[in-house]
This record gives structure tokens, C-alpha cells and sequence, in this order.
């Protein structure tokens, strides 16, 4: 009998759906931005030394004793009332038991059968070429518990299979998370994958207007578990599933949704058993890996946690916090497409690429929003198909854009040349300014230097210069290209045609 773990075989995608019905869930672990720990007052600060941001209670030592952080129940409380979440008016943590190296303690604090919210559901919107619908998605639970520390697996291979050692850092431990749980989505088909990316996507916009968490999954302060299974067609009921770890980008959130139906289906139609299990994605081969057998609940041997009192969220202190949710991301979407003037293709391209707060980012430092549109979803959103990463993980910032784009209506660059300040910046090489400088980029307007140019290009394409004199202004396009050439670019092309117009009219 053939198993996941065994078999690297594919079923096509459309072949898999006409056999097949997948049902996906999703759990999605956010870091919050709070400024300690969950239990403790050690620092949640991103970046420093290994193993600096430590103290007893974090690293489970005896006799430390943790305290609940106010400010993460309060984001908890918001994420699940953006979420249409139920909230609990009485809950507990728990230990979830299990060894992993990165578990100072051996035990993870968490919520199990008391989350502080639940019962929620939220609408997104999938677009797959037929036009725009909405998945209702429903929302089991959003709870409380910890990070855990990261593994640094030292080798050629940057994995635990063929690492020489592995090294914790237990700077992440700790830190507030909230991990919100969705119930079996399915009937959305070949549709899941894009379901799936579309769900991500507006969580994590829904998550920076409240201002809980930076969401920046490629730092992994949001990443996402894929669970996946697959039903006889028509049956009405679930598969096996696998639980795909830790997805960090919306692109491999997609790419593992639509990996596993594939490969469950190859698995399933070869007359084998899915595996419950863990897997992990690889982002360079586009595939999953076996991970570890998973665990049911009852193999964690959850208690409830002795050490800390239970959570009551006042009610009126619940709608106070109700009344003072921002904007839904539905409304801010109407809204901004109205201000920003544009098309309806315009803001379902610019939500598809994932670019909305970068566009919303690159007006608000100072640029048009056509011109913010047009650099993210044409020159950026290249580079990052290229790279095969998301918008947000170019090394770029909207500040730049815009600064970029101001250079353009300063008639300092072009539009040529706005794409070199784009290298320059995105290979470390500056800020706009100090790429202009350092690879002189900046457009001539030296009347002396054009007037030559000009001259030049009449004197080598006389043929060219004739059709303009005869009335064809249409002409002097070949000539500007001639410039242009010669000057690398960096000419005023407008200068540049007035002067062959004022030469040969």
C-alpha cells in the first residue's frame, strides 16, 4: 500500500477535481505587536543577538511564575470581533505537553477546549477569470498561547535532514501569539487554492488595520497551516488530511493548497492511504515534505495551566472595544477605489497582486495614485514574479516609490531611467537619491549637450529630417530615438523633440 510519505507522484489538477472534492482548513498564527512577551517582560523586539531576550519564566525555568499580557487579550479580543467572533466571557490557558527542541519549557501555554473567542465567520472575495465571488468562511476559533523558539539547522542543506548541528534561539519564545482556526471549507473546488490565498490575504489586511500585529509573513510574525483532504466526488464527506506547517507567503499558501490535492489524489487514485501527518513546504521545489505523524489532541495530555488565573473580559469593556473597531476591509476597499479613482479591473487587480497597502503606503508618501498603481503591479510585481516572492518581500518600501515617482515629475529622471534607481535600490545599493547620484542617472538639460545631440542625429538620418520639413512631424519620434540612444537615456526627450522641430520646421 502506497502512503504520502513514500510517493512523489502528481495527479494533474483538473483530473484530481473530477475524481476528488477537497476540504481545506486553515490556521493562521499571528505574532502580536506587543512590547514583551506573553508571560513576561522580556522584549519582542525582531533582530537581536541569539538567545539576548531571555529570562526564567520564558525559558521555563523552576520557580518562575508568568502573568498574563493585557495588551495581547485586548488584541485577541479585537481580531475575533473583526472576525465576528462569539467572546468568552470566561476562559483558561492550558499546557499542550509535547518535546521539540525549540519548547524550553517541554510544554507549550495555550488555550484548548476554553478559547477566548470563537463561532466567527468572515466573507472573501475570488476572482478566477469568471468574475468576482464571495466565500463565506467560518471561523472555529481564535485563541491565546505562545511562540516558540526557532531552529537553526547548520549544514549545505539549511535543513534538519543533512544538518551537521542545530542551534535554538529562544529570543521568539514566548512572544504573544493568536492562532485562528477555520472550520472545513468546502464546494469551492479547483476554487480552494485561490480561496485560500484570498482568505490570507484579507486576514492579513484586516490584521494591520487593527494595528495588532506588522503581519510581515516573510519575517514569520504571520504564517499559515495548509490542512488539506480530499473525498470521493460527490460523497459529501471528509478525507484524511495533512497539515502543511508554517506557510509564509501568500504565493506558497496557493502553491501548497494546490501541491496537495494533486499529490493526495496521485496517492488516493494509486489505491494508497493518506497519512494524518505533518508536512513541510518547500518553497525551491514547489512540493511538500513528510513531516512528523500528527498527533491527536488527547496525545498533547492538556491540563489546565496552575500558574495562571482564568480571563473574564468584562462585557461593556468587550463593546467598548466593538465600537472602536476600524473600517471593514470591504468598506475601505469601496472607499479607497473612490478616491483613487479607479476601475473596477484597476482595484481587483491591484487587491489581487496583494498590493493594496503598498499602493494606499505610496500615496500617502506623496505619489499619484496611478503612478503608485502602475510601479507595484507592472515594474515590482515583475521583479517579484521573477524571484517567486510576494510584493511585500522586495526590498523595497512605498517611501521609495514615491520618492521615485517624484524624481519622474521633477523632470530629474524619466521613466527609463526610474527603472535603473529601481535596481539600484532593490540591490542595497541606497535611498532614490543616492542611486541617482552614485550611477548618474539624472537627466541632462544642458542646452549645449541636446543641441549637439540634435544635431548629430539630423546630420546622420537625413532622410528622416526631410519627411519632417515636408509637414510629417510624426517623423521626429526616430530622430528623439536617435538622442535617446546616444545620450543613454538621459535626455528631456521633450527638450529633445522642440529642439529638432525649431531646427527643421
Amino acid at each position: 500500500m502506497t502512503s504520502t510519505s513514500t510517493t512523489g507522484a502528481l495527479l494533474a489538477f483538473e483530473e484530481a477535481l473530477a475524481k476528488f472534492d477537497p476540504a481545506m482548513g486553515l490556521e493562521v498564527h499571528v505574532e502580536l505587536s506587543t512590547a514583551s512577551k506573553m508571560f513576561c517582560g522580556c522584549s519582542t523586539e525582531f533582530g537581536h543577538e541569539p538567545n539576548t531576550q531571555v529570562c526564567p519564566t520564558c525559558l521555563g525555568l523552576p520557580g518562575s511564575m508568568p502573568a498574563v499580557n493585557a495588551r495581547a487579550v485586548e488584541s485577541a479580543v479585537r481580531i475575533g470581533l473583526a472576525l465576528n467572533c462569539r467572546i468568552a466571557e470566561w476562559c483558561r490557558f492550558a499546557r499542550k505537553n509535547y518535546f521539540y527542541p525549540d519548547m524550553p519549557k517541554n510544554f507549550q501555554t495555550s488555550q484548548y477546549d476554553e478559547p477566548i473567542c470563537f463561532d466567527g465567520w468572515t466573507d472573501v472575495e475570488v476572482d478566477a477569470g469568471d468574475g468576482p465571488e464571495t466565500f463565506r468562511v467560518e471561523i472555529e476559533r481564535a485563541h491565546m498561547e505562545e511562540d516558540t523558539g526557532k531552529s537553526l539547522h547548520v549544514g549545505t542543506s539549511g535543513r534538519i535532514h543533512g544538518a551537521d548541528y542545530s542551534l535554538v534561539d529562544y529570543n521568539r519564545a514566548g512572544i504573544p501569539l493568536i492562532e485562528i482556526v477555520t472550520r472545513p471549507i468546502t464546494g469551492a473546488r479547483e476554487k480552494a487554492p485561490l480561496v485560500a490565498r484570498a482568505y490570507v490575504a484579507h486576514l492579513r489586511e484586516l490584521i494591520l488595520a487593527l494595528g495588532v500585529s506588522d503581519a510581515r509573513m516573510e519575517q514569520g510574525s504571520m504564517r499559515c497551516d495548509v490542512n488539506l483532504s480530499l473525498a470521493p466526488a460527490g460523497s459529501g464527506g471528509l478525507g484524511t488530511r495533512t497539515e502543511t506547517k508554517n506557510v509564509n507567503s501568500l504565493r506558497s499558501v496557493e502553491r501548497a493548497a494546490r501541491y496537495e490535492i494533486s499529490r493526495q489524489a496521485a496517492v488516493l487514485e494509486a489505491g494508497g492511504t493518506v497519512l494524518q501527518e505533518t508536512r513541510h513546504w518547500q518553497e525551491d521545489t514547489g512540493a511538500t515534505r513528510s513531516g512528523r505523524e500528527k498527533s491527536d489532541a488527547e496525545d498533547y495530555r492538556y491540563f489546565p495551566e496552575p500558574d495562571l488565573v482564568p480571563v473574564a473580559p468584562d462585557p461593556a469593556w468587550v463593546e467598548k472595544l466593538r465600537a472602536g473597531l476600524p473600517e471593514p476591509p470591504r468598506e475601505r476597499r469601496a472607499r479607497l477605489q473612490q478616491e483613487w479613482g479607479f476601475s473596477d479591473l484597476e482595484m481587483r487587480d491591484t487587491v489581487g497582486a496583494g498590493a493594496l497597502a503598498l499602493v494606499e503606503q505610496t500615496i500617502a508618501a506623496g505619489a499619484a495614485p496611478q503612478a503608485a498603481r502602475k510601479w507595484w503591479l507592472s515594474e515590482l510585481a515583475r521583479r517579484s514574479n521573477e524571484q517567486g516572492i510576494d510584493l511585500t518581500e522586495l526590498p523595497i518600501t512605498p517611501g521609495h516609490v514615491a520618492r521615485i515617482q517624484a524624481l519622474v515629475d521633477e523632470g530629474a529622471i524619466n521613466d527609463k531611467l526610474a527603472r535603473q534607481v529601481f535596481d539600484g535600490v532593490l540591490a542595497g545599493e541606497g535611498d532614490p537619491d543616492a542611486v541617482v547620484a552614485a550611477r548618474g542617472l539624472a537627466v541632462v538639460c544642458d542646452e549645449g549637450a541636446l543641441s549637439g545631440a540634435v544635431d548629430r542625429a539630423i546630420e546622420a538620418n537625413p532622410d528622416v529630417a526631410q519627411k519632417i520639413r515636408d509637414g510629417k512631424v510624426a517623423a521626429a519620434g526616430a530622430l528623439i530615438g536617435a538622442v535617446m540612444k546616444e545620450m543613454r537615456g538621459q535626455a528631456d526627450a521633450g527638450r529633445v523633440r522642440e529642439l529638432i522641430l525649431e531646427r527643421l520646421s
